[in-house]
């Protein structure tokens, strides 16, 4: 699922208290966002606001905006959901998942509507006009693992880990983690990975393909900008079209393939003669 651009200039991006509320800093400083999961007091894990508020940031982004970078504060990444939202008494502010459920107040429709609000601040990762990376440091754990899995590069120190905990809490993946996850390594690896709730360290990870670089602790930030440059050196317009042809590739025929092939083509070639035309 992509999300077009020019859909969301209407709201207004989160404001500084929202941000804190939601335990995140943004920074936008030119085409480069950086979000920062900031709750060191619970390890940097994440509520359901946490994740509205991230819908809200993608909603909200300048076009000018291409690259998008998160990471978590400190030497984790996020221990994952904040297990109080499981309690009656919620995390403050917010209202505990079960509350509704044990007082009759929530029915299914109520919770598939809920996760699904969630599950956007998830989904506008994928979006074909931007290249999201993921800088992780230890452990990236539940929700913080599918939050990885979102991005489209995972840049990892090597003491990053990772492991995908719902199963062991009797609950589910349901954060858009399971489709990266078996399309990485297949789903018998990503049976045994959610099945047994292990740790997958930062070697594991490069060879299974969770990651897309590892390097030192001290060496993540550098090689986090070095991506970034790269990106950055190619035209937007045929970065923007050529991640919508890979994102669509896994699905669509060889047959079909080449004909979106085709069309992008088309028009990166008549975009360049405009481009040339109206520059002479």
């Amino acid at each position: 699922m992509t999300q077009a651009p020019q859909e969301h200039r209407t709201l207004q991006a989160p404001t500084e208290e929202e941000l804190t509320r939601a335990g995140l800093r943004l920074a936008v400083e030119g085409p480069v966002a950086r979000i920062t999961i900031d709750r060191p007091e619970r390890r940097n894990a994440m509520t359901g606001r946490t994740w509205t508020t991230l819908a809200h940031i993608g909603q909200t982004l300048s076009d000018d905006v291409r690259i998008v970078v998160i990471a978590g504060a400190g030497d984790i990444f996020s221990a994952g959901v904040d297990l109080g939202m499981f309690t009656p008494d919620g995390v403050e502010g917010e209202r505990s998942i079960i509350a509704g459920l044990a007082e009759g107040e929530t029915d299914d429709a109520d919770l598939d509507a809920y996760i699904a609000g969630l599950q956007e601040g998830f989904l506008w990762l994928r979006r074909p006009d931007l290249v999201t990376i993921a800088a992780v440091r230890g452990h990236a754990i539940g929700a913080g693992f599918q939050l990885a899995l979102a991005c489209d590069l995972r840049i990892l120190a090597d003491d990053a880990r990772f492991c995908m905990k719902e199963p062991a809490l009797g609950l589910v993946p349901d954060l858009t983690g399971t489709k990266p996850l078996v399309d990485i390594v297949g789903v018998h690896r990503a049976t045994e990975i959610c099945l047994t709730a292990r740790t997958v360290g930062a070697e594991e990870s490069r060879e299974l393909g969770l990651a897309t670089l590892v390097v030192g602790v001290e060496e993540l930030d550098g090689a986090v900008d070095d991506a970034i440059a790269g990106l950055l050196a190619v035209d937007p317009g045929a970065a923007t079209a050529t991640k919508s042809l890979l994102r669509q590739a896994e699905g669509n025929t060889l047959e079909e393939q080449c004909a979106a092939e085709r069309t992008a083509q088309v028009a990166r070639l008549k975009a360049l003669v405009g481009a040339m035309t109206a520059g002479s």
